[in-house]
Order: C-alpha cells, then sequence, then structure tokens
C-alpha cells in the first residue's frame, strides 16, 4: 500500500495509541459483507490496517459468511477487536464481549482485552442504546476489558463514557451501512474538542472524501466497514479509504487556510511591472 513521505509524516504526530497498544494505520476495518473470505483478505492488505473487527456472536455461531472467518486471517500481525454486535441488551453484551476475550485468547492474542461494545434494540436504524452501552461500560471497565464503546453523536454521553473508564469513543457519523456520510458533525467536532481519549468515527462513511473529512476534523481514526466491502472494487476502495485517512490525517496537522468570503490574490502585488 502507497504511504506518505517519510519527510511529511514526520510531522509532529502523536503516535496512535489504544490502551497502551500502539498502532501505526489510523483506519480500522470489519469483516462483514464481503463477497468471499479471499475479498476480504485482500481488501484488508490493501487498506493497510492492523486492527479489524469481528462479530463474536457470528463467528462462535458459524452464522453464513463467517465460517472460517477467525482462521482466514493472521491474527500475528491483525489485532483483534471483539464486538458485540448483535446485542440488544447490556446484560447480553457483558456476555459476549466475555467470549469475545477468550476467543483472541485462543487465537493467540492472550493480552487482548479489547472489546468493542454495541448495545443495539434498534431493527431498523440500528441505533445504540445510551443507557445500555453506558451501563455495559462500567462493568466491563471494572472486569478488564479495554471498552471501545460504539455510540451516537451524543457529546455528554462520550464525557460519561470517558470518565467511567473507556478507552475510546466511537461516534457514529450516521446509521450503519447507510452511506450518508458525516450527518453528525457538528456534534462530532464537539466530541473531539472535549475528549482525553481517542475518538474514532465509526458508521455512516461511504466514500473515501468522507473519510479524509472526518480525520481533517481531528478524528483519531475511523472504522469503515460497509463502504468497502460492499464496493463494487472492495479491494481498491480498501486502498483508497486507507489513503484518504492519512491523507486527512495530515491536513489535520497542517492546518488548513480560514475561509473568507472574498478573494484572495494568491500571487504578491509588490514588483509587478508597468505597461
Amino acid at each position: 500500500m502507497q504511504t506518505l513521505d517519510s519527510s511529511v509524516s514526520a510531522m509532529s504526530d502523536r503516535p496512535f495509541t489504544i490502551a497502551g497498544k500502539t498502532f501505526n494505520s489510523r483506519l480500522m476495518t470489519g469483516t462483514g459483507k464481503y463477497p468471499s473470505l479471499e475479498v476480504m483478505q485482500r481488501s484488508i492488505a490493501a487498506s493497510g490496517c492492523e486492527i479489524v473487527t469481528v462479530a463474536v456472536r457470528r463467528v462462535q455461531t458459524q452464522a453464513p459468511g463467517h465460517e472460517g472467518l477467525a482462521e482466514a486471517i493472521d491474527w500475528g500481525k491483525i489485532w483483534m477487536l471483539p464486538n458485540t454486535a448483535g446485542c440488544q441488551t447490556a446484560e447480553e453484551a457483558i456476555r459476549v464481549a466475555r467470549l469475545g476475550r477468550e476467543m483472541a485468547k485462543l487465537l493467540g492474542q492472550e493480552d487482548n482485552n479489547f472489546v468493542k461494545l454495541e448495545v443495539i434494540p434498534d431493527p431498523k436504524y440500528l441505533l445504540p442504546d445510551p443507557i445500555g452501552t453506558l451501563q455495559a461500560a462500567e462493568q466491563l471497565v471494572k472486569e478488564g476489558f479495554a471498552v471501545l464503546p460504539y455510540i451516537n453523536a451524543d457529546p455528554l454521553l462520550a464525557k460519561h463514557l470517558e470518565e467511567a473508564g473507556c478507552v475510546t469513543v466511537m461516534p457514529l457519523g450516521s446509521p450503519i451501512g447507510s452511506g450518508q456520510g458525516l450527518r453528525n458533525a457538528a456534534n462530532i467536532q464537539i466530541i473531539i474538542e472535549n475528549s482525553g481519549i481517542p475518538v474514532v468515527v465509526d458508521a455512516g462513511i461511504g466514500a473515501p472524501s468522507e473519510a479524509t473529512l472526518a480525520m481533517e476534523m481531528g478524528a483519531d481514526a475511523l472504522l469503515i466497514n460497509s463502504a468497502i466491502a460492499l464496493a463494487k472494487n472492495p479491494v481498491a476502495m480498501a486502498q483508497a479509504m486507507g489513503l484518504a485517512t492519512q491523507a486527512g490525517r495530515l491536513a489535520h496537522l497542517s492546518g488548513r487556510i480560514p475561509a473568507k468570503a472574498y478573494a484572495t490574490a494568491s500571487s504578491p502585488l509588490t514588483g509587478l511591472i508597468n505597461v
């Protein structure tokens, strides 16, 4: 995968660290909805990501499309992010998180205590339950999990989750798989400005331009699945999303010019030739 020139990327960027573990890539991807395991493998490689989320319940039950998934990824190179997808209550999510930690251990990641926390009782819009998410997060933190909660773009909830000990917050840009982009940009910006933990924009991104915009806003990372897996060419889209993530981060560090209501000449007005 193409990477940024070292002389440029060496700008004083802080490492991307979650719960004491540092990653080079700021893009996370998923494992669902790909046309085949082979396309999934190639897409993960093309994206340059180092964190891949896995739906614990679907892998455990060998749901259609998930047979052999756990064995298809080199977990020596990719950090597993077990998720509690399909859980409608805090109690369900806590049980599935425990299964996810055991699954990571069985696949060789003995020290992996990460969990992407999803509590989603809404079948139509797949919006996360804020109360159930906070309840589950508080319990899982007590049990030693590094909790990455998926939430609506609610700045107050994000702060409560940070205070509860979560290691990131993951606000949605728009509903899961909708491809609507950053419909919650204003609230995400508030979360970024007030967060003392990494902010990972998760769900709704449909195009690389939207990925870049999220990173330009100051997000620490992105999680993108549907936009890659359901693209006409998932492998090419995975590479595009990886590059967009890098470009957006570099743009954020560079500092854009202020927007003005009037034009400003790009050429100096001094030393002009008289004609």
